[in-house]
Order: C-alpha cells, then structure tokens, then sequence
C-alpha cells in the first residue's frame, strides 16, 4: 500500500483509507455483527490501510464504539479521523457547547486521548466564512491536545476555497468521484494552503462498482433516488464502460481516477465485506492513462454543463 503527506500535516496516510459509515450500520447498509466488524478492521491495518474515517452519527455511534475496541491496542499504528456537526439523533448541531461535549463523546468512545484529525461535517455555508466561534473552539482543542489537525467534510468547489481562505483548516474531507468533480476546481487553492485532501464517496455509493443497473432498487439513505434517477446513473454507467475494456475493475479504476492528482491524500470507500476489502486493497495497484484521465474529465465537463448542472447525489 502506498502512502502519502496529507497535506502540511506531517501525517503520512495510505492511499486507500476505510470509511466507516456502514461499520454496524443496520439503518443504511444491512447491518454487521460485531465479530465480522473487528475482522475486517484488522485485515485492514494488515493489508497496508492506516486511515480510519468516522462520525458520531454513523451507526448511531456504533461505528466510533466498535473502532475505539479494535484500535486500542494499535493506536500509533492508525490516523483516526472523527467529525462534529451531526448529532448521534441526527440533528445537526454546530455550536460551541455541543462541540466539547461530542469531541470528549468522540474520544471516549474511540478509547483515545486524541484525534488526528477533526471535521465539521457538512456544516451550513456560512460558516467556512470563519467567524464562527466554533472555529475557536477547535483551535482551543488543538492547544489541549484533543485533536491534531481540523477542517471540514464539504461537497464543492467554492466551499473548498472559502473553508481554506477564511479558516486555519489543514485536511478537508470532499466529495469526489466520476460523477462529481466540482471540487477538483478547486485544486489550485488546495496546492497554495497545503491542505490534506481526503476523498468520500469515491464509489457514489457503489454505482462506480458497476453492480446496479436500471432495474436496481434501494433501502435506507439509498432510497433518495427516483426511478428516474436510477436510470439516468444506469445510463451514465454505461457510458463510461470503455474505462474497463481492458477487463480491469471499474471501482478500481473510480479509485484510481480519484489518485491521479497529486492534491488527493487518500481516498476513503466502504467496507461491509470480505470482498469489498479485498477489492479496496487490490485497486491500490490501479493507475490511469493520462488519455484516461482526460476523458473522464471532458465527460463530466459535458454531463454537468462545465459544473452548471450537478447531478444529485
């Protein structure tokens, strides 16, 4: 597995991370025993992934619970990166009181004194404007030693820049993949700061598997999708499938579009099975043609009108 500098951190991170929002999810991804969860967990730390990526709310704090047992006994072997902002009810919440009460909540779970990175999670625009007192508020717990490095999980271009401009934030954790490459605009700013740059969603919540089709139907957070969406990502499945006529993976290849620029640290997929581990693993051998690269940009460049026209996550 190799790694890389996340960002000006000083951390050095592998390329491939784990997202554990389905850890023990049963709301969202089926569920998963505890036994299968602290497997994984640790085949993954064998396989070469250092990254483990969390929040309270995943798995109604299952997921930081079930990684805080796993991970005791490794701790200076892992980056653990944890969130604020959603409330383990779901409710979102930013202020400053609940944010010492969900970090010490977050560490207590996690069975750690410290978190190497800390996250809002997808908070309301204004505040990448950084006014906000809960900006200080992460500072403060920069100084006492609860948490290393801060930023945000955001979605676009222009929240990047803001977050960056207007706030201390080193790593920022954006939503990108081959449907979505709004963030990738925002690049040029990235390189300037020296931010960390984690990829979420690299596999737009298992479309870039190549596992469903027009006919798919979904449960849980999946069931936002209409039937005509569901066709409509169907279709643009299809029109990338020349990515894989070599016979390569096309999750691999998502991810290793994802690795292609320098600006991205480490990319963060799910894991819910053996398999999905496996696969993870295998696609850190992945590259792309620079002519593969081009096209997947001119692709989305033309699906979303230059960005005018996002499709729905």
């Amino acid at each position: 597995m190799n790694r890389r500098q996340l960002g000006s951190t000083g951390l050095e991170v592998s390329e491939i991370g784990y997202g554990a929002w389905q850890l023990c999810n049963s709301d969202s991804w089926g569920g998963m025993d505890d036994q299968t969860a602290l497997r994984l967990i640790d085949e993954a730390i064998d396989g070469g992934i250092n990254l483990f990526d969390t929040a309270p709310n995943y798995a109604d704090t299952k997921s930081e619970r079930i990684l805080g047992k796993a991970l005791k006994s490794k701790r200076d072997r892992v980056v653990l990166v944890s969130k604020f902002g959603h409330t383990p009810e779901g409710p979102k919440e930013f202020s400053v009181d609940w944010f010492w009460k969900s970090l010490e909540a977050s560490l207590g779970r996690l069975r750690t004194d410290y978190l190497d990175v800390l996250l809002l999670h997808n908070p309301p625009s204004e505040i990448y404007a950084g006014t906000d007192p809960v900006w200080a508020a992460m500072e403060e717990a920069r100084v006492q030693g609860k948490v290393r490095h801060y930023g945000a999980s955001l979605d676009f271009a222009v929240e990047v820049r803001d977050c960056i401009s207007n706030t201390n934030s080193e790593v920022l954790e954006v939503l990108f993949n081959i449907f979505h490459q709004d963030v990738r605009h925002s690049f040029d700013t990235v390189r300037q700061h020296g931010a960390g740059i984690i990829a979420k969603v690299p596999l737009d919540s298992g479309w870039l598997t190549g596992r469903f089709d027009a006919n798919s139907r979904f449960e849980g957070i999946r069931a936002r999708w209409s039937e005509q969406e569901i066709a409509r990502r169907a279709k643009l499945v299809s029109e990338i499938e020349w990515l894989v006529a070599d016979k390569s993976e096309l999750a691999h290849k998502a991810i290793a579009y994802l690795l292609s620029y320098d600006e991205v640290s480490c990319v963060i997929p799910g894991i819910r099975t053996q398999q999905q581990l496996e696969s993870n693993l295998a696609a850190a051998d992945c590259r792309l043609s620079p002519d593969e690269k081009m096209k997947l940009e001119d692709f989305w460049e033309q699906l979303t009108e230059n960005g005018s026209k996002p499709i729905p996550w």
